[in-house]
């Protein structure tokens, strides 16, 4: 089993930045793929970003330009740096760990709130 820990939600201003990180509990974390998702009330969760345990990332066409995704395999962690946040990027944001041995595996964090208000 992988537990994942996320932290670095919170409210924010618009214009403003927020990183949020996810720390995983087990040491295969430099092979997994990782992804930060979100959603609002009454919508589907949404891919934000991804990054390959090669260190290839995309983002969706909503928050390019504006937010970044990184990893640092030593801390078991991947980051998601966010910038000039608007208010339709409030959501609870979910860290996704996917990785394959036998067949494919996905694990969740519990989720962080990320609220962009005046």
């Amino acid at each position: 089993q992988v537990q994942l820990v996320e932290s670095g939600g919170g409210l924010v201003r618009p214009g403003g930045s927020l990183t949020l990180s996810c720390t995983a509990s087990r040491s295969f974390f430099g092979i997994a793929s990782m992804g930060w998702y979100r959603q609002t009330p009454g919508k589907q969760r949404e891919l934000v970003a991804h990054i390959t345990r090669d260190g290839s990332t995309k983002c969706a066409d909503s928050v390019k330009g504006r937010f970044t995704i990184s990893r640092d395999n030593a801390k078991s962690t991947v980051y998601l740096e966010m910038n000039n946040m608007t208010p339709e990027d409030t959501a609870v944001y979910y860290c996704n760990l996917h990785i394959t041995f036998d067949r494919e595996y996905d694990y969740w964090g519990q989720g962080t709130q990320v609220t962009v208000s005046s």
